[in-house]
């Protein structure tokens, strides 16, 4: 009995061995297959993310081909009635390596809003092989707009010591800056003389502050202390000659109702701003217009206004006037000279603030007042080669949010000036813009004015100032850069010519 052989237990054996090798070669097996599935997707997911890019590197070609050095009138022609790509109906192209197509991308484009540059693109790529495993990219282009900073100059500038700056100063000429810069100081001079004072050539950007900066050739230090962010420079010039083309495009857009129109009637208007949403105009008949340097007598404040009679008796109702009081029911000067009453001079008309458009005034501007929730441009302009026009300021301009829902854009074709007989405390809120001259305040001899605050941004092709050596002028003056700026420029304010992506982001 013990003697008898087991001869089938070999054969158990061995199919429980291969048995136990088939699980492991086929799990082996399914693990391979597996993990080359997985490569191979995560090869399509990598190759559809591409082909996304693709997508983007696409359009932002395209727009340097149909807009690039374009006028804004072009470019917003070109969103309007153009038929971009992508605008309204997606935009497929097929997406091939080695001229073998491999997949696609559609591009879906949002165009901007009236009078902004900004434009968001989406991308969605795919390969053929997984053509359910998208990947989806969102980028927003925009032309840079000249209120991205705090000061933006076409002549040499100097920051006097104490001066403080939060955004970025950029100016075709030199610069001087003796305060403290918390962003980047540039200028599109690699060396100028610095007309302040006499020796030889110095930086483009450069600092008086002790230890004075070498002159070039020598190694531009850091000064970390003065230039927190850095300086660069040379860069490239601003075209300030340029704004004559957006100035137009205001105009006509003005004029088309997405702005208000107001022509060269007497020596400009006098616009005040109401936080109700609309807001007040009068007729300038005439104005003491500054005459030159040491000019005490002359304060470019207005003198009288055009009006009309209203409530008189039937004859004289419509009539042209003229009345001292602006804004009011005054009684008109002509009439006082008579024993019986013949109306008021009516000199005030009311309008609504067309947000995000423009009022445009073939002539000077007399700014003051407050917005509420509204996006508005104010432009003083004559472009039928009439003298060029200036905004005057003589009292606030101001916002009442400051989360970007009120914003406001201030252009003179030659200055936007402070007038002499301006607000001891002056405030404004917005981009401002001088486009031939400065923005400032004349000298008026013993004059002297407690604080002005500047809270935006400043453009001007001369050198700016509110103040002189004397002690004339604003003792305090602040400056302050609204972030805001950077993404919600004043509408139609001037741009680049170039779009720039500022966000990026996979959905």
């Amino acid at each position: 009995m013990f003697g008898r052989k087991f001869h089938g237990s070999a054969l158990v054996y061995g199919l429980i061995i291969m048995t136990a090798v088939a699980i492991v070669l086929t799990s082996i097996l399914v693990f391979i297959t597996s993990q080359t599935k997985y490569a191979l997707q995560i090869h399509s997911r990598e190759q559809a993310f591409q082909i996304a890019e693709s997508g983007i590197d696409f359009y932002r070609w395209y727009l340097a081909h149909q807009v690039e050095g374009r006028t804004a009138q072009q470019v917003a022609t070109f969103w309007t009635s153009g038929s971009p790509y992508g605008v309204g109906i997606p935009y497929e192209m097929e997406y091939t390596d080695g001229g073998v197509g491999i997949g696609k991308y559609k591009l879906t484009v949002t165009p901007p809003e009236d009078g902004s540059t900004s434009i968001t693109v989406k991308s969605e790529g795919w390969t053929y092989r997984h053509s359910t495993d998208i990947r989806t990219l969102t980028v927003r282009l925009r032309r840079p707009s000249w209120s991205e900073n705090a000061v933006l100059a076409n002549d040499n500038m100097r920051f006097g010591a104490g001066t403080e700056v939060f955004g970025k100063i950029i100016s075709n000429k030199g610069i001087r800056f003796d305060g403290l810069a918390h962003n980047v100081v540039s200028s599109a001079v690699a060396t100028y003389d610095d007309p302040d004072h006499g020796g030889g050539n110095e930086f483009g950007v450069h600092t008086h502050v002790a230890p004075v900066d070498p002159l070039p050739p020598a190694t531009v230090p850091a000064r970390t202390d003065v230039f927190e962010a850095g300086r660069s420079f040379p860069v490239a010039s601003i075209d300030f000659n340029g704004v004559l083309g957006d100035l137009s495009f205001m105009k006509s857009e003005a004029q088309a109702g997405r702005g208000t129109y107001f022509d060269n009637s007497g020596v400009g208007r006098q616009i005040t701003l109401l936080t109700d949403g609309t807001f007040d105009v009068c007729t300038a008949n005439t104005y003491s217009a500054y005459t030159g340097y040491y000019d005490g007598m002359h304060t470019n404040a207005i003198l009288n206004y055009q009006g009309i009679v209203s409530g008189g008796s039937a004859p004289y109702n419509g009539a042209a006037c003229v009345t001292i009081a602006c804004c009011t029911s005054a009684t008109c000067a002509w009439v006082q000279s008579n024993n019986h009453n013949k109306g008021k001079c009516v000199s005030k008309s009311n309008y609504p603030i067309v947000n995000n458009g423009v009022i445009f005034v073939e002539d000077n501007v007399w700014l003051s007042g407050q917005i509420n929730t509204k996006r508005i441009s104010v432009v003083a302009a004559d472009l039928a080669n009439g003298p060029a026009p200036s905004v005057y300021i003589p009292n606030s301009v101001t916002y009442t949010n400051y989360n970007g829902d009120d914003i406001i854009g201030i252009i003179g074709q030659k200055n936007i000036e402070i007038p002499r007989n301006s607000s001891n405390i002056l405030r404004i809120d917005g981009a401002l813009l001088a486009q031939q001259g400065r923005i400032g305040r004349e000298y008026y001899n013993g004059i002297v004015k407690s604080t002005i605050t500047i809270y935006g941004a400043m453009a001007t092709n001369l050198r700016y100032g509110f103040a002189y050596t004397n002690g004339t002028g604003y003792t305090t003056r602040n400056l302050y850069y609204d972030n805001n700026l950077l993404y919600h420029p004043p509408p139609y304010f001037p741009t680049g010519t170039q779009y720039q992506m500022d966000l990026w982001e996979e959905k």
